[in-house]
């Protein structure tokens, strides 16, 4: 790690002294998802003149609980160098320091360290903001925090889906093939990870049986964030904006993966009499409802929701539920 006065590691200051850090009374910029050139020159810009800016740098590639998805790959410090060594050497009186860290420690840093105000760039973290530990701790200590886009205006977020699509393949179904009920649960899987909702990604694979319990897979669908992928990261989440609570029903970014399904159904012309539904997480009330009213039979899911409102009503109305880890 580069000894640079302008650059600080955790790992060097967690059992030592704060003081070099919080000295500066810096707008520390949380460790982001990537960025590009323009908008990080955006945030210098915006920053800098209330003071220095200290810049976390993950040591890790991805958003952690989102490992290996291109869309949350977080921002590398070779991307932005030019910015910070311009402001290096430049007649600001502030200066832009970097801090290298492990996402697992950005709550301890923000109870160590005085910050005059923290940003936040949407994207950067699993699961709704308000409802992780950093949130209380920035409330407990009354620092300020916003939560920004990570683009520079709208034309960059859609041109980022569009490249970034090309990097996330959708789960190969094999037609000859017979699944196994955990191959279809890890189909499913596979296609939540073509999801951009960092606060909840859903995944969807449906089958059809055959004789010996295995399945013919026939379609996968995910929780797509509408009216493009990276709409909630530019724009900031529903979820987050209205702090929304677990199993909240009112604000979403996406198409709930079962409407997905049912849509493409339609679209491949799927029968879906007798078809088998293996989903990450058991369908909402509203989705559930909704199910109940198809010809589907079964549904396989891994993880509960809504206090299991939706069990019973695929029980009461003939469908046939199972849960099943893989």
């Amino acid at each position: 790690m580069s000894k640079s006065p302008h650059s600080f590691d955790w790992g060097e200051l967690a059992f030592g002294s704060k003081k070099p850090l919080s000295d500066l009374q810096a707008v520390f910029i949380a460790a982001p998802r990537q960025l590009s050139i323009e908008r990080f020159t955006q945030l210098v810009k915006t920053y800098l003149p209330q003071g220095n800016i200290v810049l976390g740098i993950t040591k890790e590639a991805y958003v952690d609980g989102l490992e290996n998805q291109p869309q949350f790959s977080m921002l590398k410090v070779e991307t932005v160098r030019p910015i910070i060594d311009k402001v290096a050497a430049s007649a600001s009186k502030y200066k832009i320091y970097t801090l290298h860290y492990f996402q697992r420690e950005t709550n301890y840093i923000l109870e160590k360290v005085s910050f005059s105000r923290t940003v936040f760039v949407n994207g950067s973290w699993h699961h709704s903001f308000h409802l992780q530990p950093l949130y209380y701790t920035l409330a407990n200590r009354h620092i300020p925090y916003e939560l920004v886009s990570p683009f520079s205006d709208e034309a960059e977020a859609i041109a980022y889906e569009k490249s970034t699509d090309k990097l996330i393949p959708p789960p190969k179904i094999e037609p000859a093939k017979s699944y196994s009920n955990q191959e279809m649960l890890e189909l499913a899987n596979q296609a939540a990870r073509q999801s951009y909702d960092h606060t909840n990604q859903t995944g969807v694979a449906l089958g059809r049986k055959n004789s010996d319990d295995t399945y013919q897979a026939l379609l996968t669908a995910y929780n797509k964030v509408v009216p493009y992928q990276s709409f909630a990261m530019h724009m900031g989440s529903q979820r987050e904006r209205f702090f929304s609570p677990p199993n909240d029903l009112n604000h979403y970014d996406a198409i709930h993966a079962e409407v997905a399904m049912l849509i493409e159904a339609q679209r491949q012309n799927v029968n879906l009499s007798g078809t088998t539904v293996f989903i990450n997480v058991l369908p909402c009330p509203t989705c559930g409802r909704m199910l109940s009213a198809t010809d589907i039979n079964e549904v396989v899911y891994q993880l509960d929701h809504s206090s299991g409102y939706t069990l019973e009503l695929f029980e009461r109305t003939g469908k046939q539920v199972t849960r099943r880890n893989t």
